[in-house]
């Protein structure tokens, strides 16, 4: 088994320029993901690995080898093992408890014609969202109530930056996601007969008044502009929250699963 103990070795050095920069990771295709749930969320969701790395201090050969159930798995996604030491591992760890294990992942395509929904989709529409903080807690949200798909549009943040793979908690592998420009992302959701309710603040009504029991995209955007123009000329309608404090707007992770759980509560939760 091939080992690595020295920070300065230009894999190593590879590496860090996934964890630290988008344009590394575009060019690519690669990037990091780290914890025994994160990446076996990732082969789940049929991500594939290239390598895995393990510091043999905190997760053994054999371990990892139960952690994938058979190491057949790791053969058949052509993942090469390597054991590092501290140094290495505390270099390339993101987070302080990562249990050992970091891998290098291929990305997926976002587009949105690969998307695969059923008859009657509940889709999450997320506009210029730049904080990866709340891409991931609002994948989480999207996984919790078992949503269709993710879409992107006009997106300001690399889907596979670290701070949004550990916010969703490998929420990321869980869900069907797709990007593209507003318009594109738009003119898809016509094609599909997909009900569009943005939420604005301008010539709304209130969410719960809505009937999301049919083919519905819901679409937020940034919590300092909004959405931008076309999805509230598009919108079949456009809902607000009512705010009953001081305040007019909430974090956009909090009112994308307010208005989340009341289509799934009219929905009967049927898919949960």
């Amino acid at each position: 088994m091939k080992q690595i103990t020295s920070i300065q070795n230009p894999f190593i050095k590879t590496l860090l320029q996934l964890q630290e920069k988008a344009k590394a990771r575009k060019q690519s295709g690669n990037f990091i993901i780290e914890g025994k749930r994160e990446i076996e969320l990732a082969l789940k969701g049929n991500y594939a690995l290239e390598t895995i790395l393990f510091l043999p201090e905190l997760i053994s050969e054999k371990e990892i080898n139960t952690l994938f159930n058979n190491i057949n798995v790791i053969v058949n996604v052509k993942a090469e093992l390597i054991e590092i030491n501290k140094e290495v591992y505390q270099k390339l760890a993101y987070r302080d408890t990562t249990e050992g294990i970091i891998a290098v992942a291929k990305s997926k395509s976002l587009a949105l014609s690969d998307l695969k929904l059923p008859e009657n989709p509940l889709i999450l529409i997320l506009e210029s969202i730049e904080k990866p903080g709340n891409i991931g807690a609002m994948l989480r949200t999207c996984d919790a109530a078992n949503i269709d798909a993710v879409i992107l549009a006009n997106p300001k943040t690399d889907l596979y930056n670290p701070n949004l793979i550990r916010s969703s908690v490998g929420c990321l592998f869980t869900n069907q996601i797709a990007s593209g420009s507003t318009e594109e992302v738009i003119q898809f959701l016509k094609n599909k007969k997909i009900a569009i309710y943005s939420a604005t603040l301008q010539n709304s009504n209130s969410y719960h008044t809505q009937n999301y029991t049919s083919p519905t995209a819901i679409a937020v955007g940034t919590e300092a502009t909004g959405l931008s123009q076309p999805w509230r000329d598009n919108a079949t309608q456009n809902i607000i929250i009512p705010m009953q404090g001081q305040i007019d707007s909430m974090n956009v992770s909090v009112a994308a699963a307010i208005l989340l759980f009341e289509a799934k509560r009219q929905r009967g939760f049927d898919a949960l």
